[in-house]
């Protein structure tokens, strides 16, 4: 056992030995190590014979050559030369053979040959290693610059052809962008659409379009005047009038009586009471004197401290004419020979429960009629009747109205069980009553000093206005109809 086990490494290395030996006979380097089960190789084949060598005689006996056992090297590179061989006799055969017969040559013209030079000489330019030291940039993309080619009919380019043009912003830009003109264009198509959608004649289509846009020309321009008090015409007259008549007309269905009462010129006091929760019923005043007088004077009114202070809200009434609700402030409007509004009862008023519906509230201290006295302008009393049913108050949140910063905070049958929809306010019929106006002329301007006579004047005017109510009360049929 022991001399057999010694012998057998021993022939392995004898083996080893006569491969290289035959190898080295051969002209070929010594093949690696075979695999230990392997016990025969392949013959190398010559690298001259085209044709594909004989398969290597296998042993008798012996166990089979492993997987992972190569070929010589010189049987690879005989079989790689025979196949060489074929394709150069193949490619030879194929360039024998015409496809498509002659082809005619091609004429190029000089035009054509200079388009090829200027393109080269672009390219060339906008190389980045055609730029002795500078990097190349490969963060960002290059764009090769536009360059003029002579027409194709030329015979020889231009000296100035060779070399290429940069072209300007707009030749460059691909963007096809509307103009002003479009603009217009396009506004006013719109604009004719909704209108005869909603159903009115081309006339007057045409008329609001021309109207809405000379108004944004004005805006644009600055074509505009604001007074000392912030009072915006023109954005009263375009915006804030037009917002509120679908209300005036076809919700509240606003009927207005004693407009006559109302001085066509010169200054003057409207005084009316105040109600529905929502200063609604200002609002609506201010819209009937202005559509329902025949000189459509404007009615700037009176407001509080809250007004102002709310965002938006307080802007919007600004530019509408609403000024702050002092004594000082009422006299130098209605010198100016404005028509001035107030509302006396205040948020006392505005917030009182729907059981008090249409019972005035106390009228002050008697501050707008001082002012009236003292500038010797005529008082108006107004009453109005439908504003207590928009949003009738059944509650109240105290709490709440602490946190918000404001007066009262309301309940009322839709608000705040039905969240948002609970703010439309609900279409009562309103009328709106201008009585007898109430002459200051004859008591002269040291009559506001007296206490007696302004607290007289104040009773006068808010009785009048109380049965007014009442009487209004007993001619309306419905609260909606």
């Amino acid at each position: 056992m022991t001399d057999a086990a010694g012998r057998q490494p021993q022939a392995r290395k004898a083996r080893r030995s006569a491969d290289r030996a035959g190898a080295a006979a051969d002209g070929q380097a010594p093949r690696r190590r075979p695999n230990a089960r392997s016990t025969a190789a392949s013959e190398p084949t010559a690298a001259s014979e085209p044709a594909a060598a004989p398969e290597p005689a296998r042993p008798a006996a012996g166990p089979m050559p492993s997987p992972r056992s190569r070929k010589p090297r010189g049987s690879a590179r005989g079989t790689l030369a025979a196949g060489a061989a074929r394709a150069s006799g193949e490619r030879q055969r194929r360039a024998g053979t015409p496809l498509l017969g002659p082809a005619d040559p091609v004429e190029v013209s000089p035009a054509r040959r200079a388009a090829a030079g200027l393109a080269a000489a672009a390219t060339r330019e906008m190389s980045p290693q055609a730029r002795p030291g500078r990097a190349p940039d490969r963060g960002r993309r290059l764009r090769p610059v536009p360059t003029v080619v002579e027409p194709a009919g030329t015979d020889s380019p231009s000296p100035s052809a060779h070399q290429p043009r940069r072209l300007e912003a707009a030749e460059r830009s691909t963007d096809v962008r509307p103009g002003p003109a479009e603009l217009v264009d396009l506004a006013v198509n719109v604009l004719r659409s909704a209108a005869s959608a909603a159903g009115l004649p081309t006339e007057e289509a045409e008329r609001r379009v021309a109207e809405a846009l000379a108004y944004v020309r004005r805006r644009l321009s600055g074509d505009y005047t604001v007074d000392e008090f912030g009072f915006d015409e023109d954005y009263t007259l375009n915006v804030h009038l037009p917002l509120l008549r679908p209300l005036y007309r076809a919700w509240f269905r606003v009927e207005v009586r004693g407009i006559e009462n109302i001085p066509g010129e010169g200054g003057g006091l409207v005084v009316a009471n105040h109600s529905g929760t929502v200063a609604m019923d200002s609002l609506m005043t201010q819209l009937a004197v202005h559509d329902e007088h025949p000189q459509h004077r404007h009615l700037r009114m009176l407001g509080a401290d809250l007004v102002f202070r709310m965002p938006f809200v307080g802007a919007m009434a600004r530019r509408s004419g609403t000024t702050l609700a002092a004594t000082s402030d009422a006299e130098r409007l209605l010198r100016k020979g404005a028509l001035v509004g107030v509302w006396p009862e205040g948020f006392k008023g505005v917030g009182k429960p729907f059981s008090e519906r249409y019972k005035l509230q106390r009228f002050g201290r008697g501050g707008f009629v001082s002012a009236a006295v003292r500038t010797g302008v005529p008082i108006i009393p107004c009453s109005i009747v439908g504003a207590e049913e928009i949003y009738p108050i059944i509650g109240n949140m105290p709490t709440v109205a602490r946190l918000l910063g404001v007066p009262y905070a309301p309940i009322t049958p839709t608000f705040p069980l039905l969240g948002p929809l609970g703010l439309i306010p609900l279409p009562s019929k309103w009328l709106i009553e201008f009585g007898p106006p109430v002459q200051t002329t004859d008591l002269g301007s040291d009559a506001a000093d007296d206490p007696m006579l302004v607290f007289d004047l104040t009773d006068q005017v808010r009785e009048t206005i109380q049965q007014t109510l009442y009487s209004l009360l007993m001619q309306r049929s419905s609260v909606f109809v």
